[in-house]
């Protein structure tokens, strides 16, 4: 699945290549990043590089900071009044709690898809066409190819093809999903957000969201919180185990769950507690 430029006019993408270890791009950077709900402090000292058309998934009990993270990553977490924090966070090399940068263009870039499914109560079409109509694109037959081209993507083309125009409230939850999916790659983003996809889905809907994410990480990089950890064993590259509001291991998945290096990883993956 490549990008295709028919909506390119939605996004304009100043991508600052900062390189890994490995050689991929570093799409996110955390640097000693802390942040505090009023005198509580979730987040400590977290440092992290998310890696390009990866799939990286995030691990660990609740109440750990691994929603919290992810909703930093597009400073979600700021419409809480009482969140503070400091630390940088780069995005493609621009810090985004830089003033400059406005919580708009960062949200451009890196969609979200939540626990639930959350459509909203329109037609099919009108989902998907959402963000695009918001960025000014008005033509008609630029938005049939963005519906078609999004849909097929979230591998839900197929089976919706014949009802766009009908309410998106009845599709099945997993469909619900993808269609939320799809409206999140209309607008064409760089990052894909998802805080536990699945865990209100049935084990065939779950199978279909894991599918697409192994296709999608072609195209977008894929940042996952989920409690199911041989979900995160089967689709993710690299896996981040938090603990108290801390990283307390980050490895490649394959070595994470084989061989991990911090004992408290190798009892919460067992099932010892958590």
């Amino acid at each position: 699945m490549t990008k295709t430029p028919e909506n390119k006019q939605t996004i304009t993408k100043r991508r600052v290549n900062v390189l890994s270890s490995s050689g991929k791009d570093i799409v996110y950077k955390t640097k000693e990043l802390n942040l505090w709900y009023g005198d509580n402090q979730a987040l400590k000292n977290i440092n992290l590089d998310i890696i390009e058309n990866e799939v990286t998934a995030i691990i660990g009990p609740s109440g750990c900071g691994k929603s919290t993270y992810i909703k930093t990553l597009n400073r979600m977490v700021e419409l809480i009044p009482v969140v503070r924090t400091d630390g940088e966070i780069l995005y493609r090399g621009k810090n985004i709690f830089d003033k400059s940068y406005t919580v708009e263009e960062l949200r451009t870039k890196v969609g979200m898809v939540f626990q639930k499914p959350n459509p909203f109560p329109k037609s099919i079409y009108e989902n998907v066409v959402y963000g695009p109509r918001i960025h000014g694109i008005r033509d008609k037959k630029i938005l049939d190819q963005i519906v078609e081209k999004s849909l097929r993507s979230a591998a839900l083309w197929d089976e919706v093809k014949d009802r766009l125009h009908q309410n998106a409230f009845g599709l099945s939850g997993g469909q619900q999903q993808r269609l939320c999916i799809a409206r999140c790659m209309a607008i064409e983003p760089d990052v894909i957000l998802m805080d536990e996809p699945t865990s209100a889905l049935d084990p065939i809907s779950t199978l279909k969201i894991e599918e697409l994410m192994q296709e999608l990480k072609r195209s977008y990089s894929i940042i996952i919180v989920t409690y199911n950890m041989q979900q995160a064993a089967r689709i993710s590259d690299m896996t981040a185990f938090f603990l108290n509001g801390e990283v307390a291991e980050f490895a490649k998945t394959t070595k994470m769950f084989s061989k991990p290096d911090d004992k408290r990883t190798e009892d919460y993956i067992t099932g010892r507690f958590g």
